[in-house]
């Protein structure tokens, strides 16, 4: 990474813009021309820019590229430098409130799709998976002492196999209030379970509140993957174990169109970076194929 070239990068005010709105959110083209106010074209050579320089990276998820800025020391020090620029609070600020609402703009699509889907979620998750019981491999794994969390817990299904194994709290987070009224339904009967309305960038959970947390199939939903992760790490005991799977990368977009989701899959590395960046210490990581040629990743790891 040259600094020199680095600088040259920067030596333009909406370059510099965008590395900082970058830092903070991983947007793809589009929603970075609505957050500028400018023409595609524009946008696309100054990103290209600072792609050359190194000081933005990029991926590739179907039809889509998005941009974040790179995770490197020379990076940071940059960005920290763009901080102390006090002329450009205004412009700073709304640059981030509208990059927020692009997450936002994502996070309602989520919740739309799980509104209309929710009555048939489980017999969509069977077409995937085929004959796969993800639930029977997460049950083998989990360490049964005190509260347990299923993050993200869609229809329940995961507590009712949970039940019976445990005399302790089993809690419930989901942002979907038509995905929660399935688990309800379903776990009406079940005396230890608990059912939360929240997103899981911002759980409504107490720091180190629970034993065991889970985050099956959940990931490739949220726009910014390491936030839930940080997340579990917060409202985990020490010691405590965190489970999390979700599908090896992939490139089938009909799969996004039957599942839902931001992102089509992770590669192992990425996750194992982010679990590692919010603390935890990875353990185990199993893989296992299913239907169409995917394969969920499913990783164990301690706080």
């Amino acid at each position: 990474m040259e600094l020199i070239k680095c600088f040259k990068a920067l030596s333009d005010n909406t370059r510099l813009r965008l590395l900082y709105i970058l830092q903070h959110y991983e947007l793809n083209v589009n929603e970075i021309v609505l957050v500028v106010d400018m023409i595609q074209s524009g946008v696309s050579r100054h990103l290209k820019i600072l792609l050359d320089s190194g000081l933005l990276t990029s991926r590739r998820d179907g039809s889509f590229t998005y941009y974040s800025a790179a995770k490197n020391n020379i990076t940071r020090s940059l960005i920290l430098l763009l901080e102390n620029r006090p002329y450009q609070e205004d412009i700073t600020c709304q640059d981030l409130e509208k990059s927020r609402e692009m997450i936002k703009i994502r996070q309602n699509r989520t919740k739309r799709f799980f509104k209309y889907i929710a009555p048939q979620w489980d017999r969509l998750k069977r077409e995937v998976f085929g004959n796969f019981d993800l639930n029977a491999m997460i049950k083998k794994k989990i360490l049964f002492h005190g509260n347990i969390s299923d993050l993200g817990c869609g229809t329940g299904e995961l507590i009712e196999s949970l039940c019976h194994d445990t005399s302790h709290k089993l809690i419930g987070i989901d942002s979907s209030p038509e995905m929660l009224e399935q688990a309800r339904l379903r776990l009406s009967t079940i005396d230890n379970a608990e059912l939360r309305l929240g997103e899981l960038e911002h759980l409504p959970m107490k720091n180190r509140e629970i034993d065991t947390a889970i985050m099956t199939m959940v990931l490739h939903h949220i726009s910014q993957p390491e936030l839930p992760i940080a997340e579990a790490y917060r409202v985990l005991k020490p010691d405590g174990q965190f489970i999390l799977s979700d599908f090896q990368k992939h490139d089938q977009e009909k799969i996004k169109e039957i599942m839902g989701g931001s992102w089509l899959g992770f590669e192992k590395e990425k996750i194992k970076t982010w679990l590692t960046d919010a603390g935890f210490h990875l353990k185990e990581l199993d893989f296992y194929p299913v239907n169409n040629g995917l394969t969920i990743n499913v990783f164990t790891a301690q706080k």
